[in-house]
């Protein structure tokens, strides 16, 4: 594990990077709004995915490099990410990007736009909590590539069952329990081990299936 600072509009953004022995693609992920890294689907894609052929790069947006706590207007998230993404796919390996939450509406806003091959969106945050009226589907339909989400059955920010049909090339993976952070309640049947072992696995398997 290494880690790369890169230059932006919005100040430096930082890459930890977890690298496939053999890479077939790279994953970019950026994190929430509420989070940074360290949240536990990103962690589990880190630690599972290299062994694929998936070089993981987790993108830490400048606002959390700076030590702030909260995250900056929508044009201001793009712009902190935009730059490493275009850099990442000047790579030569296939680029994928995505993240959680808000990470999410970043890839789907500015996917198309850097050269990425796809998007991966976990726990796309559909709408406010309670406020359904206030969709943000628009983001996701319109990302321009074929574009994995993957939902849990329990998120406030948008179940499963909320989403508008989606287009041809993008595909959505229901998480049978689990919250907005994908945290399993004792009571579920599914044990938050299989839980991440399915995200993982799903993410996995569609980068594969890009190439």
């Amino acid at each position: 594990m290494t880690t790369e600072l890169v230059p932006t509009p919005a100040g430096d953004a930082r890459i930890t990077w977890h690298r496939a022995a053999a890479p077939k693609a790279v994953l970019a992920l950026g994190h929430g709004a509420g989070g940074g890294t360290a949240a536990r689907d990103l962690v589990a894609l880190a630690a599972a995915l290299p062994a694929r052929g998936v070089t993981v790069a987790l993108v830490e947006q400048p606002w959390r490099v700076a030590g702030k706590r909260l995250g900056p207007a929508p044009k201001t998230l793009d712009a902190g990410w935009t730059p490493v993404a275009e850099l990442l796919a000047g790579g030569g390996l296939p680029l994928v990007v995505g993240g959680r939450s808000a990470g999410a509406r970043v890839a789907c806003r500015t996917g198309a736009a850097t050269g990425a091959a796809g998007v991966v969106a976990l726990a796309f945050p559909l709408h406010p909590p309670g406020r359904p009226e206030k969709s943000r589907a628009a983001e996701l339909l319109e990302s321009g590539l074929p574009t994995l989400v993957v939902q849990s059955a329990a998120d406030p920010f948008g179940g499963p069952a909320e989403f508008p049909e989606l287009p041809a090339g993008h595909t959505l993976v229901p998480v049978p329990y689990g919250s907005h952070g994908f945290e399993v309640p004792k009571r579920a049947p599914m044990g938050q081990d299989e839980v991440l072992e399915l995200i993982t696995g799903a993410v996995g398997d569609w980068v594969l299936g890009l190439l």
